[in-house]
């Protein structure tokens, strides 16, 4: 479903009409590029748009969003599309984590996509009601150790970076908390506030508000190192869990068979449009931070993804039916 139209991008898509063998007149109508994503409104929707902004050049060329359901749909349309440049993927963990979860996918993550940067990551935050007795994830871990089971975490979709930041924490610290699984994050959040349930791993644009109201409890990020969205918070790793890291990442792949030259001229331009100052800053008040990364970066941070979350997955059983 096409939902969008920007405007620019012959800079970035130039080499794409040179490989594929397409040649046009000064200012003539070429073929319109696809940025295919996830549903309208979604996180990897958003990122999108931006990136497009961030592209956008005042020419000819017409750029498309193409919002499908989220899940595989996304990936199997790009993995099977031409590697001429049109078609680009922009996607979060669904991606690579999501056949981790099932007995089959239309695609594998690792082998039919070309890399081409890492867009943006974003800490999840872990978050308790008040009247949890615990300031630290130290404390937090020691309360789940002395009561097996009688904890209780929120989370959204099976396989989502919520439900997978809580799972590695039972995994890496050795405790028995009770998932209680949401179809969607808001009512998820809105359950611990209530305290309905004790605690949840929340996404970092959904928080400020609940953190200066002290309805919520932050006790720690997600990331490795601390985060610029939240000055003052130490991380999961440096509180209590050496090693914990659980971050949502977004990024951008082209089909497998792109050529090099064309994956590196991509590379170069969408760096530069996300850092583009208005780009970041946008990006930052949803509560994300843009990274711009190489596509040897990108591919090694979705492989070790794979196989440091392959392993609770498989440990905890976890299956998306």
């Amino acid at each position: 479903m096409l939902q969008s139209r920007l405007l620019g991008l012959v800079g970035l898509f130039g080499i794409a009409l040179m490989e594929a063998g397409v040649s046009c007149a000064q200012g003539s109508a070429v073929k319109p590029v696809r940025i295919v994503t996830g549903g309208a409104g979604s996180g990897s929707d958003y990122a999108a748009r931006l990136i497009g902004q961030g592209l956008t050049s005042g020419s000819g060329q017409t750029v498309v969003i193409d919002n499908r359901p989220s899940g595989v749909i996304p990936g199997e349309i790009v993995a099977k599309a031409a590697p001429d440049g049109y078609t680009l993927l922009v996607s979060g963990s669904t991606l690579w984590i999501g056949p981790l979860l099932r007995d089959a996918t239309p695609f594998d993550p690792v082998n039919d996509f070309a890399s081409i940067s890492l867009v943006a990551s974003s800490p999840n935050i872990l978050v308790v009601h008040p009247s949890v007795p615990a300031k630290s994830v130290k404390e937090l871990v020691a309360l789940a150790r002395s009561r097996p089971g009688a904890l209780n975490y929120a989370s959204a979709s099976t396989g989502s970076p919520n439900h997978l930041a809580a799972e590695l924490l039972k995994f890496m610290a050795g405790v028995d908390v009770v998932r209680v699984n949401y179809k969607g994050a808001a009512q998820a959040l809105s359950d611990v506030i209530s305290g309905q349930v004790q605690l949840t791993f929340a996404s970092s644009g959904s928080m400020a508000g609940h953190m200066t109201s002290r309805r919520l409890k932050a006790l720690a990020v997600t990331s490795t190192q601390p985060s610029t969205l939240f000055p003052g918070l130490q991380t999961v790793a440096a509180s209590g869990l050496p090693g914990y890291e659980a971050v949502s990442m977004t990024a951008i792949f082209a089909p497998a068979a792109a050529a090099a030259s064309l994956v590196t001229r991509l590379n170069q331009d969408i760096v530069r449009a996300v850092g583009r100052p208005e780009i970041k800053d946008k990006f930052f008040a949803a509560g994300v931070e843009t990274i711009g990364s190489s596509p040897e970066q990108l591919a090694a941070a979705i492989k070790s993804e794979m196989a440091r979350l392959g392993k609770v997955i498989r440990s905890a059983g976890i299956r998306d039916e």
